[in-house]
């Protein structure tokens, strides 16, 4: 498609401080439960399709709509962002579950893996495909890192969290290398766990991303969040003190490596923006909206945050995004905070425009 290409040679965007999302959105009622985490879908088969398709069509209108610069996908097709992608996978048993605690934080019964895993089919590229016909704007889509997909497994086979992320890496890779060619133009890791297994993070953790966007011409970028605002992680946040410095601990790793874009979160979060500087040279994808609340920021709180991290990184360089996924929110709530993402970043624009 030739407007793939041409995209490609304008990216990145003219306009300055693209906004996104850091990736999903609350899910339509017709087709799951609202506000809830594994949601179950609500229909099946062909119809189940279909209905996907719209939320996905849905999604990227009301994204428009609001001003995002750069596109999701909403993860209108997954239950969840993890095991929607292990699901798809051989070597993965999900009928044999087991209870494991998830980021140090809460149990869940997970799946196990019983043998060599594989990726026998694409997952998402149809998906990634079907946006790109209805979108010119720049598509970003997350995929999960290689770190947060075994924290959320039960590993009965390779018995090494890191022989399985290096498994796992490979498999992204694959399924990267087909996103790309499907359109995607800036493909995004979710690596949570970034912020909970310090010392895998710079032993093999960094290796592994690296392993994932080998040969990828595309954009590339790692989230590392707190995570959604479900009461265990909220809970978790509790304890860490007034000054949040897990970032600390990954950046200057992450600094040296080949990824594009760096995340963090910095909305009503006690993340010093002064870690901004450990990732100097690299875009940074700054959460300007709180996932954690129902209450919607305003233009102004959206500009504050974004101006106290125009400090550290350089306009050309920051990517004004949320804090984490909004799927658990009310839609009417993640709709206003889109609209406020957007207002903000335009106060913000117009003031270095002078």
């Amino acid at each position: 498609m030739p407007i793939v290409n041409d995209l490609k040679r304008v990216f990145p965007m003219k306009k300055i401080l693209p906004t996104s999302t850091a990736g999903s959105l609350p899910k339509p009622s017709w087709l799951a439960e609202p506000e809830k985490l594994w949601s179950p879908w609500r229909l099946e088969g062909e119809e189940l399709l279909e209905a996907k398709r719209d939320a996905l069509l849905l999604s990227l209108k009301e994204q428009e709509a609001a001003g995002i610069d750069i596109i999701s996908d909403g993860e209108q097709t997954r239950q969840h962002f993890v095991t929607t992608f292990i699901e798809h996978l051989s070597g993965v048993d999900f009928e044999k579950r087991e209870t494991v605690r998830i980021r140090d934080r809460y149990d869940a019964s997970v799946p196990t893996v019983y043998d060599a895993v594989a990726r026998t089919k694409p997952v998402f590229v149809e998906d990634a495909k079907f946006l790109r016909q209805h979108t010119d704007r720049v598509i970003k889509w997350a995929l999960p890192g290689p770190m947060t997909m075994i924290d959320t497994l039960y590993d009965a086979h390779y018995k090494s969290r890191e022989k399985l992320a290096w498994e796992f890496a490979k498999i992204l890779n694959e399924e990267a290398k087909e996103l790309e060619a499907a359109g995607v133009d800036i493909i995004q890791f979710d690596e949570p766990a970034f912020n909970v297994f310090f010392d895998d993070v710079n032993d093999w953790g960094v290796a592994t991303l690296e392993r994932a966007i080998e040969g990828l011409k595309c954009e590339t970028a790692v989230h590392i969040c707190y995570g959604y605002g479900i009461k265990a992680n909220t809970d978790w946040k509790k304890t860490l003190g007034s000054e949040w410095r897990q970032y600390e601990e990954s950046f200057p790793k992450l600094q040296q490596s080949k990824l594009d874009i760096i995340s963090l979160e910095c909305q009503n979060s006690h993340v010093p923006m002064d870690l901004i500087e450990l990732i100097r040279g690299k875009k940074v994808m700054v959460g300007a909206i709180d996932v954690a609340t129902n209450v919607i920021e305003t233009p102004e709180q959206v500009a504050a945050t974004l101006k106290k991290a125009l400090q550290f990184v350089d306009a050309d360089k920051l990517l004004p995004s949320t804090n984490c996924g909004m799927a658990p929110l009310p839609r009417e709530v993640a709709k206003g905070k889109l609209y406020a993402l957007s207002a903000g970043t335009e106060i913000v624009r117009k003031q270095l425009a002078g």
